[in-house]
């Protein structure tokens, strides 16, 4: 991509930046990636980690040289809350798709479903979702998936560092986890309903922690398009 004349106020950008953003629903990863090019019309923009549309939370957005450490950032630990809803699948593991196979959860007490953690804790093998951006013969699986072909992908080792349920509202129960890259918080809520004999699905989703970086400390979309504005006025007064 050709790199356009930027405003002089925008050159730390051209020359390489780490932009922590808090991703709105059903926003994706592109869409902010392509927000960040518009605002700062710099070509050379990327994202360390993929957040599905249904997620917000933090996405870590490079520009210029900072775009090297894409890797690096995408290999830290990711902390995130969030909430399950047992008694249900759905075939895509979260709300792109209908729930189904409903069942009853009302017979679950709190310290069965507080257990059920335990055997997730650690390093663990883990199948992703079927509708997943992994490519299997060159093409994402969510393609074959979507057409309602059968789809098998092989288990992957992921480390959960913790898993706290930290309320019970059933059937939703909230949750928080620290996990190494590469987990599916999808297949944990999938796999965590399957544990108890009721189902589980993802029902919201919010990554708070990549590394020693915060949400807490992330722009909101609104909140960077006008730092990017003060930035022009400050150098243009």
């Amino acid at each position: 991509m050709r790199q356009k004349e930027i405003h002089p106020a925008l050159q730390p950008y051209l020359e390489g930046k780490v932009i922590l953003l808090d991703k709105p629903l059903e926003w994706t990863s592109f869409d902010a990636v392509k927000k960040v090019r518009i605002l700062t019309r710099i070509a050379k923009v990327g994202h360390a980690g993929t957040l599905d549309p249904l997620a917000t939370g933090l996405l870590i957005i490079c520009t210029g040289k900072f775009t090297k450490k894409i890797n690096e950032y995408m290999g830290m630990e990711k902390e995130y809350t969030g909430t399950f809803t047992l008694g249900a699948t759905t075939p895509t593991y979260d709300l792109e798709s209908p729930p189904e196979n409903i069942k009853d959860v009302t017979h679950l007490t709190e310290e069965q479903i507080h257990n059920a953690t335990i055997s997730f804790m650690g390093p663990i093998m883990q199948v992703p979702p079927a509708h997943s951006a992994i490519k299997k013969d060159g093409k994402p699986v969510y393609l074959a998936a979507r057409k309602g072909e059968h789809v098998v992908l092989e288990p992957r080792p992921v480390t959960i560092h913790q898993f706290a349920i930290e309320k019970i509202e059933l059937p939703v129960v909230h949750f928080r986890v620290v996990c190494s890259t590469g987990t599916y918080i999808r297949s944990l809520a999938n796999d965590f309903g399957a544990a108890l004999g009721v189902g589980g699905y993802m029902s919201s989703l919010r990554r708070t922690r990549i590394g020693i970086f915060s949400v807490e400390d992330a722009h909101s979309i609104e909140s960077f398009e006008q730092e990017i504005t003060k930035l022009k006025e400050n150098l243009e007064g």
